[in-house]
């Protein structure tokens, strides 16, 4: 056998465990497609002046609630049916709310369908995120976590395509968006089963009786993680949100606002996978605090030379997009390499409770502080994030590595 064959053949098997897991991203990515279509959809025909105000922000209102009731209700549901079946069940539910839209206009039954289609969403994520930990080993945790966010991130893009190929006028979108989610519950027929995970005996200094495990004790294990997961809160939605009201008050085009938009969405798909490539390779603390110096750093950048040059706009913005929106698969691999197998899903509850928080609490403060004083407020607000992310960074890598059972198993603390 020549020796590029022998290559191929290696390569090709230590893919194998990555292979694996691309039935289980189709889905993610049918589900987030659907998601992403419907929200915005929602948004269109809410913004039809027939509608009154305080139905619009009930209505909005309620997917962030179903968000953190997700994030409540998920860890006891994995335990009970685990990983394969919670995910199964959480798509048809996402099925069944998004169908709810078809039938009727009636706007109580709407903020339900919204309340459960937020809960779903983060029930999805949680069971993800816990079982890729689960299965991943800390040589390739950062690879298989940055196809995950890839994954998300092209579930994004495809929704709004579906949105443009179809108009935004369309009476079809509602419908379009629920077969999509169908499509993601049916595809479980179509799968196999999920790869086994590997099996982990329970540490001896771990009871098995204690599962729980919130944000005191990840705090005082991975500091960086907690904030830098607050920081993506802040960040990973609300800079398409957020970079609109900018490009209008620089003075910005409708079209160069769009652009602006997909700039930073390509950015971030496009260092998914280098990120999470070196994320493997080099301590994740120091990744954690590079990244948080250069969002820093771009941050004051922008808000200095944006309104000089548009081309450099552009670049600018993408290389923020490409810094910041790589942050949160860094930190939950870090976190995940520090914790024993049983608290995982725990724990990514909790992070994701903490990334809904952040991401609740930054518009109306960012859009508050824009509208009182300059457009380039929105760059403090995104800045200081990145500022609290170095800064517990320094703190994670000054104190001594902890020598838990898994951080010894795992070879390192990284």
């Amino acid at each position: 056998m020549t020796p590029f064959r022998l290559s191929a053949l290696r390569f090709w098997s230590r893919a194998e465990r990555s292979r694996a897991i691309l039935p289980i991203m189709n889905r993610v990515c049918l589900a987030g497609t659907a998601s992403a279509m419907l929200t915005t959809s929602v948004s269109l025909a809410l913004s039809n002046p027939a509608v009154q105000p305080w139905i619009v922000q009930m209505v909005l209102t309620a997917y962030p609630i179903g968000f953190l009731v997700g994030c409540l209700v998920t860890r006891p549901l994995v335990s009970r049916f685990g990983h394969e079946r919670a995910f199964t069940l959480i798509t048809l539910i996402s099925a069944l709310a998004s169908s709810g839209f078809m039938l009727t206009d009636f706007m109580p039954a709407w903020f339900g369908f919204r309340l459960l289609g937020g809960l779903a969403m983060s029930a999805l994520f949680i069971v993800c995120e816990s079982w890729i930990n689960l299965y991943a080993e800390q040589h390739n945790r950062g690879t298989l976590f940055s196809v995950y966010m890839l994954t998300t991130a092209v579930a994004v893009l495809l929704g709004q395509l579906l949105l443009a190929v179809a108009g935004p006028h369309s009476p079809h979108l509602f419908t379009i968006s629920a077969a999509t989610a169908l499509l993601a519950f049916l595809a479980k027929f179509a799968s196999g089963p999920w790869p086994a995970l590997p099996f982990v005996s329970a540490a001896p200094e771990s009871p098995q009786r204690d599962e729980s495990y919130g944000l005191i004790r990840l705090f005082r294990l991975a500091p960086v993680t907690v904030v830098a997961i607050f920081q993506a809160g802040i960040t990973n939605l609300n800079i398409f949100v957020l970079t609109p009201l900018y490009g209008a008050g620089i003075g910005l085009s409708a079209t160069a606002i769009v652009g602006l938009v997909t700039t930073i969405s390509i950015a971030g798909m496009v260092a998914q996978t280098p990120v999470g490539w070196l994320s493997d390779r080099l301590d994740r603390r120091v990744m954690l605090l590079i990244q948080g110096l250069l969002s820093v750093f771009l941050c004051a950048a922008i808000a200095w030379l944006g309104k000089s040059s548009a081309p450099l706009l552009f670049v600018l913005f993408f290389l923020y997009g490409a810094t910041a929106l790589t942050v949160y698969p860094v930190a939950i691999a870090f976190a995940n390499s520090q914790l024993h197998s049983r608290h995982m899903v725990a724990a990514s509850g909790a992070l994701l409770l903490l990334y809904s928080i952040g991401n609740i609490l930054t518009p109306g403060l960012a859009a508050g502080l824009m509208e009182r004083t300059a457009p380039q407020a929105m760059l403090f607000v995104l800045g200081a994030g990145g500022i609290l992310v170095a800064i517990a960074a320094c703190f994670n890598l000054a104190r001594p590595p902890l020598t838990t059972a898994v951080a010894r198993a795992a070879g390192g603390d990284r």
